[in-house]
């Protein structure tokens, strides 16, 4: 081999130190910003497998509470409370159980007999706040009951 082609190869040599040193630097810095980005996404889909929890609990409620009326459709008015209201006697137990299961939950039950029917609306609002900086939920069911013929 001529000196000037083995002189060549040197400086090729020296000019390629360091560059496997960059390129695993590199390489970290990418993976890094992978993680925390799949970190950021793990966290909103926790809050929003929470968010669907309770928007589950609050249909079951809305569905359980409809049953209850249905059995005592006389006494439908006696179901109706407004937001910031105390709940009658008939819907305490209720009322309760819901706030147990959905906590600082807002309920709101508007019984409306429908004009020239025996229908009644019903229109059942739960409200809920999963931490104090996050959005105000809310669900809201409308049904009719009527009386059996």
């Amino acid at each position: 081999m001529s000196a000037r082609l083995q002189r060549f190869r040197g400086i090729a040599r020296r000019a390629q130190r360091g560059i496997a040193m960059i390129e695993s630097l590199i390489a970290i810095l990418i993976l890094g910003i992978a993680l925390v980005g799949t970190l950021g996404l793990q966290a909103r889909s926790m809050a929003a497998l929470s968010d669907a929890g309770l928007r589950a609990e609050a249909t079951i409620a809305a569905n359980q509470l409809l049953g209850i009326m249905n059995t005592d459709i006389a006494n439908a008015g006696a179901y109706a409370v407004a937001k910031t209201a105390t709940p009658g006697e008939r819907l305490a137990p209720w009322y309760a159980g819901v706030r147990e299961r959905i906590p600082g939950a807002t309920i709101q039950i508007a019984v409306t007999p429908t004009a020239g029917t025996t229908r009644t609306e019903v229109d059942i609002v739960i409200g809920w706040q999963r931490t104090t900086d996050s959005q105000v939920n809310q669900h809201q069911v409308t049904s009719y009951l009527s009386p059996a013929t």
